[in-house]
């Protein structure tokens, strides 16, 4: 296993703990809403067809849909602590974990009552997350890696004084005798 060293590995320590804690809460509140059962009084067939539910479908379950598991595209790489990974790996990386984790959320949804399996919404969910990870990861992958320059409203420190050595006085001659 590579390791980090350097001024790079010491910056990300916080903001992978952080994207812990973000990706165990996310999951936790994405969970929660859709595990939660449903009073109906009926619920339609399981969908198995990509696509079809979009005519029954509004603006809003299409957007819920797509923003659902969107943070994923971030903590999941931000959890996993890969500052210096290409891009295309990390991109599969987060695509297939997240594309488990929406059919694991989908499965285990359509056991609870009020709900149904669609794999719509495994498709919305994933294409969030790729949106996400696509517009955002690069971008501050590219931030956290670039070399820290001084700001320019911030003035330069002063350069400390050289200390300068005390004069040496010399006892003047006196024309008096001794």
């Amino acid at each position: 296993m590579r390791t980090e060293t350097g001024p790079a590995a010491a910056v990300h320590r916080p903001l992978r703990m952080a994207g812990l804690v973000g990706l165990v809460l996310h999951l936790a509140l994405a969970g929660w809403s859709v595990l939660r059962p449903l009073p109906v009084a009926w619920v339609y067939d399981a969908n198995l067809t990509p696509l079809a539910s979009l005519r029954s479908s509004t603006a809003w379950q299409l957007l819920g849909e797509l923003l659902l598991l969107a943070p994923l595209g971030v903590l999941l790489p931000l959890a996993g602590g890969r500052l210096r990974a290409p891009w295309l790996p990390s991109f599969l990386r987060t695509t297939g974990a997240s594309a488990l984790l929406a059919t694991a959320l989908e499965f285990l949804s359509s056991w609870t009552p009020g709900h149904v399996l669609n794999v719509d919404h495994i498709l919305f969910a994933v294409v969030g997350v790729v949106i996400v990870h696509l517009a955002l990861v690069p971008a501050c992958r590219s931030l956290l890696l670039r070399p820290r320059r001084p700001r320019a409203d911030r003035p330069a420190p002063a350069p400390a004084p050289t200390p300068t050595p005390a004069p040496v006085y010399a006892e003047p001659f006196s024309s008096h005798g001794r």
